[in-house]
């Protein structure tokens, strides 16, 4: 079967694109009669001129971060592409994104109504739901406030600070061991391989209560169906930009509806079974305390909203997404950093939080936030922004920006330190864009940004990393939702040893 395969929109069938040109080239023209008229005194956002049936997909190729970057350079910080016959319009600096993200952030909170986010958490994710209203507010808040308690409670034992140091120390401790047994077998190791185990189960622990072995065939399967999601995601849907593909069969979709139906299955079991052994006083995980808060009526009596049982699967569906891809992703970024740079590995422990910084900022592994929507008609920077128009943030460029960062294009943790060398500089620390901002920022970022330090102080304690000789790294990203590093052999061996090793 015959496919063409275009940037952002992904594979589509020739059939699919034959019956999708007499539509759309209709609808294009129609929109061009509709256009919105502008208001005075503002102007219509700058940018290239669409084709008819497929926008500007072919100018933003396989990097758009790269492409939006540039065209940033050329129409500013505000400007306007098509992606099949929808309008984006695109918010570049640092300022620009603040503006809209912060100042006006009510106008700026929705999500698009994109047709692929009804399949995830059955249309009610917490992350990707266009509703912005009461409903979505008071979710969002039970679930900071399940995460905040989880994450800040007091460890049962006197060695940890609280229980997420606990969960993230000894899964720490274990991946050490973990490591140091591959070496001695094979020599060699996959970093991320082993770092998306480890990090699935802190979360796994947080939501659900429970850790798992490495090999155990339940993590392994929800690891792998993770990577299936990024991998789809990745490749696009055509029909949240082409919306008379809808009623086309769409074999990236139908995979996409998979995995996300298996996805609810899962944390639909694991919350079922909480329900059944649920006990008020013994709040096990994250799961019970949502339980709790939906038995006893009380999230919000000011506004007198109250959480269903059917949503609390898709706020730990949510939970476990915030802590999972990207944690994962940023640790498997720090060591491949690491390995690139030894001089800065041997004094790793006097810049562990510049590096982390640095890290974030360099790779820029979220180069976009997840899309934004318009909540009504609203103007930034002198240009008029309909209602519903589909808001795109590019990270990547705000971290790369030569105005906001001396040198971008190179690795250097010391741009975070103070002037005495001693420690971090708050406002360059607060330019770095990753988790996005305003009322959509991402709920796991506080949690994320302890655990990746967590990880990295234990694993820095014990292990030295180094690449294979002879072998040259490849820092160039793999653009994704999440960008990951091209998949790779690290070596490592032990600094010293101390106490005994954790148990499995």
């Amino acid at each position: 079967m015959a496919l063409i395969s275009l940037p952002i929109l992904g594979p589509i069938l020739v059939s699919e694109s034959l019956v999708a040109v007499a539509t759309l080239c209709a609808v294009y023209l129609l929109l061009q009669l509709l256009r919105t008229e502008i208001p005075v005194g503002l102007r219509r956002p700058p940018g290239p001129t669409p084709l008819p049936l497929i926008g500007n997909v072919l100018e933003l190729g396989g990097n758009p971060h790269l492409s939006l970057t540039k065209m940033s350079q050329r129409y500013g910080d505000v400007l306007q592409i098509q992606i099949g016959t929808r309008p984006v319009v695109v918010l570049s600096g640092n300022e620009t994104v603040r503006q809209a993200l912060i100042k006006q952030g009510d106008d700026f909170a929705g999500r698009p109504d994109l047709y692929s986010f009804q399949f995830i958490s059955n249309g009610k994710s917490l992350t990707f739901s266009n509703d912005h209203a009461g409903v979505w507010r008071v979710r969002r808040k039970l679930a900071q406030n399940a995460l905040r308690s989880f994450s800040t409670v007091e460890s049962p034992t006197s060695s940890y600070s609280c229980v997420l140091e606990e969960h993230i120390s000894l899964e720490a401790e274990y991946l050490v061991k973990r490591l140091s047994g591959i070496m001695e077998a094979d020599g060699s190791f996959d970093p991320f391989r082993h770092i998306v185990v480890s990090v699935a189960n802190v979360i796994c622990a947080m939501c659900f209560g429970r850790r798992y072995s490495h090999d155990d065939q339940e993590l392994v399967n929800l690891v792998n169906l993770s990577a299936e999601f990024g991998r789809v995601i990745a490749s696009g849907n055509p029909a949240d930009f082409i919306p008379a593909l809808r009623i086309l069969p769409n074999r990236n979709m139908r995979a996409f509806i998979g995995i996300s139906n298996r996805f609810n299955t899962f944390i639909q079991n694991i919350v079922t079974d909480h329900y059944r052994s649920f006990d008020k006083s013994n709040i096990r995980d994250i799961t019970d305390s949502l339980i709790e808060h939906c038995q006893d009526k009380k999230v919000d009596e000011n506004a007198n909203i109250q959480i269903s049982d059917e949503k609390i699967v898709s706020i730990v569906n949510d939970l476990f997404g915030a802590g999972f891809d990207t944690i994962s992703t940023a640790l498997s970024w720090c060591l491949m950093y690491l390995v690139s740079h030894p001089d800065i590995q041997k004094k790793i422990h006097q810049v562990l939080e510049a590096f982390i910084l640095e890290t974030f900022r360099h790779s820029s592994f979220l180069p976009f936030t997840i899309p934004h929507c318009t909540t009504k008609d609203t103007a930034l920077n002198g240009f008029y922004i309909p209602k519903d128009t589909c808001i795109f943030v590019n990270q990547w460029q705000v971290n790369h920006d030569p105005s906001l960062w001396k040198d971008p294009s190179t690795f250097s943790p010391e741009r975070f330190l103070n002037a005495e060398g001693t420690g971090i500089n708050k406002a360059e620390s607060e330019k770095v864009m990753l988790f996005g901002l305003g009322k959509r920022r991402c709920i796991g970022e506080s949690i994320g940004r302890s655990e990746v330090f967590l990880f990295l102080a234990v694993l820095l304690q014990r292990l030295e990393f180094r690449s294979l000789p002879g072998q040259k790294l490849d820092l160039t990203p793999e653009y994704g939702l999440t960008m990951k590093h091209k998949r790779c052999q690290l070596s490592a061996s032990l600094r010293y040893r101390h106490g005994a090793d954790s148990e499995e």
